[in-house]
């Protein structure tokens, strides 16, 4: 199957319109079917995988960086697939209740160097096509969260510190080049504007969720991604599976079935109006047409 191929950003990067997610290699997901759906992914022409330091998910400190390890492993087994492909990854932001990934405030240049060349090592490649913050470093109402409170702000790294940071993984070689993820209209003008001030890498994606039940990329940040040439990268496009209709008869309260533990890291992050809003556009999205919805 041929894909039409889509630029990212400003970058020379081209991509298929699907990018295969990888956050449950690992965890629901065994190195072996993960290894077959490479495979098949790749046999029918994406071009594009995405993956983190911190999956798989849900997050734990023993299967912290396994799906990496995962992709690397085919990578070694298939001589000649990692050249077809575009390998995006992510530096995970400050600790959200995740000492195993990182244990302070602040994304230091530290953090960036050891970070992605542990991202490397468990990839086992030379490059990073596009290496993305996963969340802001400052604070931002991310993972179902809906607004943003002055009084929880604990900013240790400028945005300016951040893209120097970046600088230098792309001056090494090892980054092509950069994104954001789960970032607002704020973080993604700053850093475009900061790394033309100075000469810095740009960034060319942002990854944030889009679908039915959530559309916030479509409250502000949909102007300043077009204005600003900076693609968007839309993932949990089922709404972590709500938009299957698999939960319709349990719901997201009820005890989830072994598949379903995707959404515990959703239930884990998301405030109580932000899952109430989840429960109603999923009720709605079942009676009204998509072009209602739209």
């Amino acid at each position: 199957m041929t894909f039409p191929l889509v630029q990212l950003g400003t970058s020379d990067l081209r991509v298929t319109p699907i990018c295969l997610g990888t956050m449950t290699f690992g965890e629901q997901v065994n190195e072996a079917d993960s290894h077959a759906i490479l495979d098949r992914s790749l046999a029918r022409g994406v071009n594009f995988i995405d993956t983190a330091e911190m999956y798989s998910v849900p997050p734990k400190a023993e299967t912290c960086g396994r799906t990496e390890t995962i992709i690397g492993n085919w990578f070694a087994k298939n001589p000649g697939a990692r050249q077809k492909l575009v390998l995006a990854t992510k530096v995970a932001g400050p600790s959200r209740g995740m000492p195993w990934v990182r244990d302070h405030l602040g994304l230091k240049a530290s953090d960036f160097v050891k970070s992605c060349e542990g991202s490397l090592r468990r990839l086992q490649t030379d490059v990073i096509d596009l290496y993305q913050i996963h969340w802001p470093e400052r604070h931002v109402p991310a993972f179902g969260g809906v607004y943003y409170d002055p009084q929880k702000e604990t900013s240790q790294t400028s945005i300016h510190e951040q893209l120097e940071a970046l600088a230098l993984l792309v001056k090494a070689g090892k980054v092509r080049h950069v994104g954001l993820s789960n970032e607002t209209p704020y973080g993604v003008h700053e850093f475009v504007r900061l790394a033309e001030q100075h000469g810095l890498p740009r960034v060319a994606t942002t990854q944030n969720p889009y679908c039915l039940i959530n559309r916030t990329y479509e409250n502000g940040l949909d102007e300043t991604c077009n204005r600003l040439n900076v693609s968007l990268l839309a993932y949990s496009p089922l709404g972590f599976g709500l938009l299957t209709g698999k939960y319709d008869a349990s719901g997201i309260t009820a005890p989830m079935p072994p598949k379903a533990r995707a959404l515990q890291t959703t239930k884990a992050c998301a405030s109580s109006a932000g899952a109430a809003q989840m429960l109603w556009w999923r009720r709605a999205a079942t009676t009204r047409s998509p072009l209602k919805m739209a």
